[in-house]
């Protein structure tokens, strides 16, 4: 669907939300009309096409994260969108290795491939891969999670669904979706004169109270042989693949109350042989769901076909029956993905330089499409990144120090392009790589190996070694001229601050460090000045490491670091200004002509997330701010929120600061943290929530009169289910409910009593871009902006992919 589309499915209700989330590549189009005519289904009625770039892939990130079973279904329905008539052919990938070849041979084919996969990393890249065969294209795509105790089996891979069947219906659709728990759809059984149907006499939601937690429009339909002395027989032909793996799920419910002394038992044989889930008979419950498997795969290797026989046993009064069933074939996955120390380096980079390459999908894999510019090493089972190449990017300013996170880093070259270079992991061949360093005209030869490179003596460069377990690290940097003052210099003289700020002439803010100055740099672009007082409870080790920990970490919900001054006694941070104060400021009723609206007040809290999540996640070693607050939550002029005052700010991987005397602010204070000394990423996740309160009730952390704190002042009205007394009033109940009631769990998550309560950070991020999407599709509805056929999350898309959220309770 187009960029920002979404829409709710009334029956289904599903939320569908636009795939712009998930990729950066693609053309949208709508397929054409006579093919609209034909399908209902508005995920159909749109596709995104692939005509640049041989892999283009979708980045999912769940919330249940690696080491989860998921199901993944993809479906695509070509409509000659293009207008070409030319049926395409290609391939799906899932992370690192072939999924299905995706072969279009009408124009109305509608085809859908579905999995049950367990990822091994937190993002899962589902890729499409031009084959030459015509432009690949997807039409929607379906993320749902499962419970991990279902479809078990005894073998590695995943389970590729081989085919889904509802028994029982002889009227409708082929296929059709039903209220699913986890949105399985089902196919509806090709009928044979030899069975006959029974049917609940009433509709009962104790169908789905087993694991599988099946729909009760499947299970309430039955079907028995027609002939009550015969077996039930039913056949799979394998003529494909005949020796491929398969495993079955029956399910069984009773859905006739058996009459005094009925019976209704039989076992269940697969090829003749009884064995087969267990050799125990089964006996249906009544209006109660039982599913009947095999932990070890069946296949039809030598007749073909796969032939089931329920037998009513000899004490059986009543013939055999079932309710569905479930085929899968295994698919094994085998590639391990690249290297996940090294992803990520690489991904910080391309975030913090907002490189446009075509990023997407695993960097090494396939062997045939790896990332632009970057070079693989395959020797051993997870592929590493040795080279990256990111020339004509005009990058600018220092070389970051977060490129000391890459473990093998070897060298680079600075000049108009930048080549980074890693070292070989032990016991690997060594390569030679190049090291070259080019500063205005001069430039200097080196050899390989980074510590007999004369740029050492380069007089434009210094060098700041550290020493890691692989190899020396040297970052280079040049040294700022004297008195320049161009943003993007890092250092600065006291004479500099003062022009800067007009002698301190105008005065934007205060904290716990000093003043804030508001002040203009050489360029016309607008600072802030925090100046050091003598009287500031933060002292010079506060600021120190405010400077050192903003130059390492980059990212744009993050306020940027322009430059320092530690002249002497004078000391003074310089930061980007953030025109519109703080978020505290917009929600103390001060500016009382602008009210942030709900849309705004979520898009903040996404914004501080993503900044929060990448301190947490993003940096290596994980950093803890230690005193997130609405004061410390920084709005540009567009509102973009960013986290700022990072002088309490540490990492978690000295042993020293595990442990620590508490600071924060009142209100904010993580509570366990307080009573116990012991630092981690849950305390910042606390805080988060009480700032995610604010922004709900539009009241202070701590109220007063009484000093009654938020969670206390909150739980009644929960407790009430009062969600109209607890957001903010001066919203005027302009607010999807079912978006405040979300965001509302989300903080009551965040602010529970232990950390081990407490979501990660990149949880409660995904979870307020649903309340975002939630909110947006309400206001699209509101104001009639949304298309029929415009839509979803990862499935559906009237221009783009089409994808869905997770179905909602029901």
């Amino acid at each position: 669907m187009a960029p920002g589309s979404h829409y709710m499915d009334d029956k289904l209700q599903i939320l569908y939300v636009s795939d712009e989330y998930f990729i950066d590549t693609g053309i949208n189009y709508n397929v054409s009309k006579e093919y609209i005519d034909d399908d209902p289904l508005e995920p159909s009625m749109n596709v995104r096409s692939f005509p640049k770039g041989n892999k283009n892939c979708y980045t999912l990130r769940p919330k249940g994260g690696k080491g989860n079973k998921y199901l993944i279904r993809a479906r695509f329905r070509y409509g000659n969108y293009d207008s070409k008539n030319k049926l395409p052919r290609f391939k799906l990938y899932l992370g690192a290795d072939e999924w299905v070849t995706v072969d279009i041979k009408h124009a109305s084919d509608y085809i859908k491939v579905e999995i049950i996969h367990v990822p091994t990393t937190d993002d899962i890249y589902v890729c499409l891969v031009n084959i030459g065969s015509g432009t690949p294209f997807i039409s929607t795509l379906e993320l749902r999670p499962l419970n991990n105790s279902i479809y078990d089996k005894s073998e590695p891979g995943s389970l590729l669904l081989f085919n889904r069947w509802d028994f029982g219906v002889v009227y409708g659709a082929d296929t059709y979706r039903t209220n699913d728990v986890f949105d399985r759809i089902w196919n509806l059984s090709a009928w044979s004169d030899e069975w006959d149907t029974r049917k609940a006499p009433y509709e009962s939601s104790s169908f789905s109270y087993s694991e599988y937690k099946l729909p009760m429009s499947v299970m309430m339909d039955a079907v028995i042989p027609a002939d009550i002395s015969e077996p039930w027989y039913f056949s799979l032909d394998l003529d494909d693949d005949p020796s491929q793996n398969l495993y079955i799920y029956m399910h069984f419910a009773e859905v006739q109350k058996p009459e005094e002394g009925d019976i209704r038992e039989f076992t269940v044989s697969l090829n003749e042989d009884d064995s087969w889930g267990g050799g125990e008979p089964v006996i249906p419950k009544y209006m109660v769901s039982n599913t009947l498997h095999d932990l070890s795969a069946v296949s039809g290797s030598t007749t073909n076909r796969l032939s089931f026989a329920l037998k009513k046993t000899n004490r059986s009064t009543l013939p055999p029956l079932i309710n569905a069933m479930e085929v899968y074939k295994i698919k094994d996955f085998p590639q391990s993905s690249t290297t996940q120390g090294d992803v990520l380096a690489v991904k910080n980079i391309r975030s913090a330089y907002r490189l446009t390459r075509h990023w997407q999908g695993d960097p090494c894999l396939p062997l045939d499409f790896p990332w632009d510019g970057l070079q693989c090493s395959h020797s051993s089972d997870s592929p590493t990144i040795i080279s990256l190449d990111l020339s004509y990017n005009n990058l600018t300013g220092t070389v970051p120090e977060f490129f000391a996170d890459l473990p093998l880093l070897m060298s680079w070259r600075k000049s108009k392009s930048l080549l980074v270079s890693l070292m070989p992991r032990k016991g690997e061949e060594e390569e030679q790589v190049p090291c070259s360093c080019s500063l205005s005209h001069s430039d200097c030869k080196c050899d390989p190996r980074p510590h007999n490179c004369p740029c050492n003596d380069h007089p434009k460069l210094k060098f700041k070694r550290r020493e890691t377990k692989a190899t020396t690290i040297e970052t280079v940097s040049e040294r700022p001229k004297e008195g320049s003052l161009k943003s993007g210099n890092s250092e600065f003289t006291f004479s500099d601050v003062a022009s800067i700020t007009n002698n301190f002439s105008r005065t934007i803010g205060r904290g716990g460090f000093g003043q804030v100055y508001l002040g203009t740099l050489a360029d016309g672009t607008q600072v802030a000045v925090k100046m050091r007082s003598e009287s500031s409870m933060q002292g010079p080790k506060a600021l120190r490491a405010e400077a050192k920990l903003l130059t390492r970490v980059h990212h744009k919900n993050l306020v940027r670091l322009i430059g320092y001054c530690n002249d002497g006694t004078n000391m003074a941070l310089v930061y980007e200004y953030m025109s519109n104060g703080n978020l505290q400021q917009k929600l103390s009723g001060r500016e009382a002509a602008y009210v942030l609206n709900w849309k705004q007040r979520l898009q903040i809290a996404v914004d501080a997330a993503h900044g929060l999540e990448y301190l947490h996640n993003g940096c290596k070693p994980p950093i803890v701010h230690r005193d997130v607050k609405s004061s410390n939550i920084l709005l540009t002029e567009t509102l973009e929120a960013k986290i700022a005052d990072f002088g309490m700010s540490r990492d978690l991987e000295s042993g020293a600061l595990l442990s620590t005397d508490p600071v924060g602010t009142p209100g904010y204070l993580d509570p366990e943290y307080q009573s116990t000394g012991n630092l981690n990423k849950k305390s910042d996740v606390y805080s988060f929530g009480i700032v995610l309160l604010e922004l709900i009730t539009g009241q202070p952390a701590i109220k007063n009169p009484g000093s009654i704190h938020m969670v206390g002042w909150v739980s009644p009205m929960i407790e009430r289910g009062d969600i109209g007394s607890i957001v903010d009033p001066r919203l005027q109940g302009d607010f999807h409910t079912n978006s405040a009631w979300k965001a509302l769990e989300i903080a009551l998550e965040c602010v529970a009593l232990t950390g081990m309560q407490r979501p990660d950070m990149s949880r409660v991020l995904a979870d307020l871009k649903e309340c975002l999407e939630i909110e947006m599709a309400s206001r699209r509805i509101q104001s009639g902006s949304h298309s029929i056929g415009s839509g979803n999350f990862l499935e559906d898309s009237p221009l783009v992919l089409s994808t869905q959220l997770a179905p909602y309770a029901r």
